[in-house]
C-alpha cells in the first residue's frame, strides 16, 4: 500500500486521484503506524513551512518519516514536501526534518530572464528539468518534458551530489533531490500531465 501523508498541507486528493488513474491503491493517512508500515510513501504539500512542520510534529508524522526513511522505504516528496526534508527553511525560520542536509531559500526579490525581462515570484508555470544523472523515476521521459511549478522557495542541499535535477528561473535551482530511498521534486507531479504521471508510475514500481 502507498501512504499519502496527511499533514493538512493540501493537494492530497489530486495525488490520490492520479494514483487511482494509474491503477495503484493508496491511502491518505495521518496515522503513525500506517506511515511506518507502508510499502511506499508520498509526501506532498502546499502551504508554509512553519505550519507544515507544526502539524507534522503534533501528529508524530515527523518521527514516522524519519523512521521510514531509515529503514529504506521508498519516499517521494512533492513541492513543500521537498523543502521540509532539509534542515532549515527561510520561510518562517523553520527547523525541518533533516533527511537531506541543507536549507531552503527564497527566490531573490529581483529576477530576470536571459533577455533581461523581469520574472515574478512566486514562480508559477511550466519549466523543464536538466538531469545531472539518470534515475529510475525518470525512465521513459524525454529530456524536453516540462513540469508545473508553483513556489517562492527552493531547496539548497549541502551536498551537490544530492541534486538530481536543475531548473532555471532567473537563477538555476535544485528542482529534484535524490538520496538513497528518497526522491523529492519541487514541481507538482499531479498537475504535470503525462510526464508527471510517468514519474508517479515509476515511483510505484521503484524499490528504493
Amino acid at each position: 500500500m502507498i501512504a499519502i501523508i496527511d499533514y493538512r498541507a493540501g493537494n492530497l486528493t489530486s495525488v490520490q486521484r492520479a494514483l487511482n488513474h494509474l491503477g495503484w491503491e493508496s491511502v491518505v493517512t495521518h496515522d503513525y503506524s500506517a506511515v511506518v508500515g507502508a510499502e511506499r510513501i508520498i509526501f506532498p504539500g502546499v502551504g508554509a513551512a512553519g505550519k507544515a512542520m507544526h502539524n507534522l510534529r503534533e501528529s508524530g508524522l515527523d518521527r514516522a518519516l524519519v523512521e521510514a526513511y531509515q529503514k529504506g522505504t521508498p519516499i517521494l516528496g512533492i513541492c513543500l514536501g521537498t523543502q521540509i526534508i532539509t534542515d532549515w527553511s527561510e520561510e518562517n525560520n523553520t527547523e525541518c526534518l533533516g533527511l537531506i542536509r541543507g536549507r531552503v531559500r527564497r527566490f531573490p526579490a529581483r529576477l530576470s530572464d536571459r533577455a533581461g525581462n523581469s520574472l515574478k515570484v512566486p514562480h508559477m508555470g511550466w519549466n523543464g528539468v536538466e538531469l545531472n544523472r539518470s534515475h529510475p523515476l525518470f525512465d521513459g521521459l524525454i529530456p524536453e518534458s516540462e513540469f508545473y511549478f508553483v513556489h517562492a522557495y527552493y531547496p539548497e542541499p549541502e551536498d551537490p551530489g544530492e541534486i538530481l535535477g536543475i531548473t532555471r528561473y532567473g537563477i538555476p535551482f535544485a528542482s529534484v533531490l535524490a538520496r538513497r530511498n528518497l526522491v523529492a521534486v519541487q514541481f507538482h507531479l499531479e498537475k504535470s500531465g503525462r510526464p508527471g504521471l510517468g514519474i508517479l508510475s515509476n515511483f510505484c514500481k521503484w524499490d528504493g
